[in-house]
């Protein structure tokens, strides 16, 4: 009996040292209620970093183009099913239209929910509200327990010839300036908000030898690094893990773009501390 107790002993142990570390981990749970910059921010490469982190991850992105605050509100207000829901588990992203922000609420538990502005409106303070306070006590309803999250976007390219940008005078840094300002007022507002800083980590990109070169139309991230830089914010936020650390990259990349962009996102992370 002892010998077979041993033996039992033995078998548990060796399966505990061959199964995979990521396997006894929680499975992380992100919905985001955005558009074509969360698109960016978290479609694409954050699923491959957290697989090489070893961090079972599932995704959930509400997509509308260029949906502000107040169109999100009227959209869960009215219950309309707006929106293109991209779900991404071990990496395969799956899309269902017609899908409404109720129904992505209810979908299940999600770990970590979060708000952003429209790219346009991202600098204008007061653009936020009534309608960002609204959306936060409507998700908390659905969703108590979830830690919501504020996706900070990032200002366009210097030659963007997107519609809005005159209303930053057409400069980089008049958005950024402004786009830091509004983030700074809606965390004061906001404390029990969790802060994804991407819009910092594209903006110290561009200072590293990189230049003005991370969006690919004036304002939506490029392919290469652009969308891999916001995906290490996350990445970093979500599993407490340096990114630098990360040996992930796309095969468009280069090593020295990706070391850059790393070091440019875990800058922007460790500048909340």
């Amino acid at each position: 009996m002892f010998k077979k107790f041993q033996f039992v002993c033995a078998l548990l142990l060796l399966l505990a040292f061959q199964m995979p570390s990521y396997a006894q981990q929680d499975t992380i749970r992100v919905l985001c209620i955005g558009n074509s910059f969360s698109w960016d921010a978290v479609e694409q490469e954050l699923a491959p970093l957290c697989a090489e982190g070893k961090t079972p991850i599932i995704i959930g992105n509400l997509y509308y183009g260029g949906c502000s605050l107040e169109q999100h509100y009227t959209f869960l207000q009215k219950d309309t099913a707006a929106y293109s829901f991209r779900y991404i588990e071990h990496g395969v992203r799956n899309v269902t239209e017609k899908y409404s922000l109720r129904q992505a609420l209810r979908l299940c538990q999600w770990d970590y929910i979060s708000l952003q502005q429209a790219s346009h409106d991202s600098g204008i303070k007061e653009s936020y509200e009534p309608y960002l306070g609204a959306l936060i006590d409507s998700v908390r309803h659905y969703q108590p327990n979830a830690q919501l999250c504020w996706m900070q976007t990032w200002s366009y390219a210097q030659d963007a010839k997107h519609p809005a940008f005159p209303r930053y005078g057409k400069s980089q840094q008049v958005m950024d300036d402004s786009i830091q300002n509004a983030t700074q007022v809606l965390m004061e507002r906001y404390p029990q908000l969790l802060l994804i800083p991407c819009g910092e980590a594209i903006r110290l990109a561009r200072l590293t030898k990189l230049g003005d070169t991370l969006c690919r139309d004036g304002y939506h991230l490029s392919y290469e690094y652009g969308r891999y830089t916001a995906s290490c914010v996350w990445y970093e936020i979500l599993t407490h893990k340096n990114c630098r650390h990360n040996a992930y990259k796309n095969d468009k990349m280069s090593c020295k773009q990706k070391r850059l962009t790393q070091k440019a996102a875990h800058k922007a992370v460790k500048s909340l501390k």
